[in-house]
């Protein structure tokens, strides 16, 4: 009988004791799989393991290393969380993405006093283009996620079925396809019950308020409470338009109503879903109040934060699904990626007509093609389908940085763990907060001190993104914090 292998198939890796040269002697006691992952992380970085190379299958690289499956399985699996790999079903797993080199910061120094304790409005442009070995920036989905074969799929067709007449100017308040599909969309994610034709399509939530304040300072208006603490770009685009932002306290159950309604501000900004950065969940009791204060002639403008991504709790309804005079926010940045700007308003009827002139004299509307796309994905499921291929990855790099927390900053108390693409951590000894971001980002990490979401003075911390960034990078970003405090 012959027992000759048949030769692999072409494109194949070879499997065998010469594959990478592996010689697990070399691995250090108990940690096979993390010497494993590593090196076919260093194998795809320098080539040897090229873009489009598919791994020898799991069971025949463990017969061949002499180890269980579970150790080569648990390195592949590293690999796929790091955007490196992709499991392909029967075609194995293969090899999608070299790591990016970061450069040097012999080459581009960081600029100085980047991260200060009084950030101008260019700070977030200035901390974005300071590079950094790892970068914890809070608010950031995966971006090796995007879902670039459905976006290329959903194109084709949309370019398939556009008629010429699409390509001309559009109506300012966004694509018909795209309202309609946003409309549904919220209906089924966000129990929100809105006709296409009281949506108007913005180039994400920033271009939202900054219509809405440029809106309101046409009435009147001269300030909009906001949560302290609370976004600090949110409250810069505030300011652009003139407005003040008087702060309101955030406890464990959300925003102090009653501290609202004795501030006499006369509209609130807030994040009920999942509260920016301490990520707290607006109460019943106070979604109640919150409500008589909206029915005394207060204006709840509701920004609907990270309500998608949740991994230990029930979904939370949007508070616009409860009253119809709220004006509604939301985007497909954290869903996608920021670099789309596509969001949506639904503002109150009163306020309507203004904001669509507002956006009409901004820029004529958003980019036609990308809404159709983007309704596409929404329309044929590809979006949930995405929402929970990476609500998995998020857990555990969710998971990983609690427990690089634990090991390296174990003073440090952790908030918002429950949802959402960030941790907040505070500190309960006095902590210059501005100082230890500015260290950290002079050693390659970027994270943000809490205190620049601050208006009072409050607990020192840190604001840290979990989402864009593999289990290894986030023990070691922390760990660099943790010997800066140290």
């Amino acid at each position: 009988m012959d027992r000759a292998k048949p030769d692999p198939p072409e494109g194949a890796i070879t499997a065998g004791s010469d594959f990478l040269q592996l010689d697990v002697r070399d691995a250090p006691p108990g940690g096979l799989a993390d010497w494993l992952a590593g090196q076919l992380r260093a194998a795809v970085a320098d080539g040897r393991l090229p873009v489009g190379g598919r791994l020898p299958a799991s069971r025949v690289l463990a017969a061949e290393l002499r180890v269980s499956r579970g150790v080569v399985t648990e390195a592949y699996q590293r690999l796929i969380d790091d955007g490196h790999a992709a499991g392909r079903g029967r075609a194995g797993t293969v090899v999608v993405a070299a790591p990016v080199v970061a450069p040097s910061p012999v080459q581009r120094p960081v600029p100085a006093k980047v991260i200060t304790a009084l950030p101008g409005a260019d700070v977030f442009d200035e901390v974005r283009a300071s590079p950094a070995r790892i970068d914890l920036t809070p608010g950031v989905p995966d971006l090796t996620a995007f879902p670039r074969a459905a976006w290329l799929r959903a194109e084709r067709a949309v370019l398939d079925e556009l008629e010429p007449s699409h390509f001309g100017y559009g109506d300012p308040r966004g694509a018909p396809a795209m309202r309609l599909a946003v409309s549904r969309w919220l209906a089924r994610s966000r129990g929100i019950r809105a006709d296409p034709g009281e949506i108007i399509v913005v180039s994400g939530v920033a271009q939202g308020l900054t219509l809405l304040g440029e809106v309101l300072r046409q009435r009147g208006v001269d300030e909009i409470a906001v949560e302290d603490p609370g976004s600090l770009g949110a409250r810069q685009h505030l300011h652009h338009n003139g407005l003040a932002t008087p702060p309101i306290a955030v406890d464990d159950d959300g925003l102090r109503v009653d501290e609202l309604r004795a501030s006499g501000a006369p509209a609130v900004l807030l994040t009920p879903a999942h509260q920016f950065p301490t990520g707290v969940v607006l109460g019943g009791e106070r979604r109640r109040d919150l409500m008589r204060w909206a029915a005394e002639g207060g204006l709840i403008v509701e920004d609907d934060y990270d309500a998608e991504h949740r991994y230990d709790r029930a979904p939370v309804p949007a508070v616009r699904s409860m009253l119809p005079e709220v004006c509604y926010t939301g985007s497909v940045s954290k869903l996608l990626a920021p670099a789309l700007r596509v969001g949506w308003l639904l503002p109150p009827p009163r306020f309507r007509e203004d904001l669509v002139a507002a956006k009409r004299f901004a820029d004529l509307g958003n980019a036609v093609l990308a809404q159709l796309v983007l309704a596409r994905l929404m329309e044929t499921g590809e979006l949930e389908r995405q929402l929970r291929s990476v609500r998995a990855r998020h857990r555990r790099r969710r998971d990983a940085m609690i427990r690089a927390v634990t090991t390296s900053l174990p003073a440090a108390r952790v908030h918002g763990a429950a949802a959402g693409l960030h941790l907040t951590i505070t500190f309960g000894a006095p902590v210059d907060d501005v100082a230890l971001a500015a260290a950290a980002l002079a050693e390659g990490v970027k994270v943000q001190p809490l205190s620049w979401h601050r208006q009072r003075p409050g607990r020192p911390g840190l604001v840290m993104g979990y989402a864009a960034r593999t289990a290894g990078e986030i023990a070691e970003g922390v760990a660099v914090l943790g010997r800066l405090l140290r």
